[in-house]
């Protein structure tokens, strides 16, 4: 499940030609995430991602995961032609090569104040490190099931906004995605530092039973005011284990 992309010192989970699931630093090496003061339009934050990272003495070929905000939710034809443009820049970086995409990335929809065009919000690299303390990024994850088959058909709940149908939404993203994918890498909850939840319905009802007895808030948990990229995605995560975090 786990392949490496020894040009950007990482391994890296398949997934979509968009994103991976999930990139884990190479021994000898660490990811640093660095978050955008304000939000930047994506080809800015690719041009000061790329300075930021070779400032850094790394080749472009370190970045491994970003976090985006869109304006608001794609249809998965609009998805599909923004990730197009988006993997463009990635292939003349020398990371995607047409098929496999070792970079991991959340992509969510601020509901207030949202951003005119798609936007960076943060962005992590890899760079050399004598710590032998493990770091990672796993990419966000909704309430949708791997696989082929249109988003209506793998949709957990699909348009379901009552109590339980929020329920199953976050115990589904929070085990079949945030947790497989950890384990993947033979992480779990217990070695994050961050956790983040994209959500604009209370779920506080699923808090203690799906988070909190899980182990998952064990650095507490950033919520943002967002949706999932896609229109009737309702719930989205990701999260990491990353000791240096940098505010440009």
């Amino acid at each position: 499940m786990v392949s490496d992309f020894s040009a950007g010192n990482y391994r890296f989970i398949p997934s979509v030609f968009q994103y991976s699931a999930g990139a884990a630093a190479d021994d000898g090496y660490e990811i640093e995430r660095v978050r955008f003061d304000r939000p930047v339009l994506l080809a800015e934050g690719f041009a000061l991602a790329a300075k930021y990272i070779q400032e850094a003495g790394r080749p472009l070929t370190a970045f491994c995961a970003c976090e985006l905000r869109s304006p608001a939710a794609f249809s998965e034809e609009g998805f599909r032609a923004f990730n197009l443009h988006y993997v463009k820049t990635l292939s003349e970086w020398g990371i995607f090569d047409g098929t496999n995409n070792p970079v991991a990335r959340s992509n969510v929809c601020p509901e207030i104040d949202p951003p005119s065009e798609p936007s960076f919000y943060a962005f992590s690299f890899t760079r050399p490190t004598t710590s032998k303390s493990p770091s990672f990024v796993i990419a966000g994850g909704a309430e949708a099931r791997e696989g082929s088959g249109t988003y209506v058909e793998r949709t957990v709940r699909y348009r379901d906004l009552s109590p339980e149908g929020l329920r199953e939404k976050v115990r589904f993203t929070t085990t079949s995605q945030m947790e497989n994918r950890m384990a993947a890498f033979g992480f779990g909850w217990k070695d994050t530092t961050g956790v983040q939840a994209y959500s604009v319905h209370d779920f506080h009802h699923a808090l203690v039973d799906e988070l909190v007895r899980r182990g998952a808030l064990r650095s507490g948990l950033t919520w943002h005011f967002a949706r999932p990229p896609v229109v009737d995605l309702e719930y989205e995560m990701d999260c990491r284990r990353v000791m240096r975090e940098m505010v440009i």
